[in-house]
């Protein structure tokens, strides 16, 4: 697993790489969190155009990043999910409360 972080204005973009599981879930939270509160930051676009594996702590990682910076009136989304990803999160019900982008331009735009 490897997560690069970039920010456009007032959003922080987290590109991760490789598999998001029960192995790589908690170091992926606490990383996105440190930068989240170093850098005051409530928008979160959630780059997943580079994981290849995501089981229910991957899940759990998102929704944990929702419920925090929903707290906050932020937001968080999701860009370029590969399908075998992207049906997880259609089978979690995942979006109806998170939006999906097809680019991070488009949702750096967007959110």
């Amino acid at each position: 697993m490897y997560l690069n972080f970039d920010k456009q204005s007032d959003k922080l973009i987290a590109k991760i790489s490789g598999e998001l599981d029960h192995h790589t879930s908690q170091e992926v939270r606490n990383l996105i969190d440190d930068r989240l509160d170093r850098e005051k930051i409530n928008k979160l676009i959630l780059d997943f155009s580079k994981v290849t594996f995501m089981d229910s702590s991957g899940i759990g990682v998102v929704i944990g990043r929702y419920k925090k910076l929903s707290t906050r009136e932020g937001a968080v989304c999701i860009t370029n999910v590969q399908q075998a990803v992207k049906r997880v999160f259609e089978l979690s019900g995942m979006f109806k409360i998170i939006k999906l982008y097809d680019s991070v331009d488009e949702a750096v735009s967007n959110l």
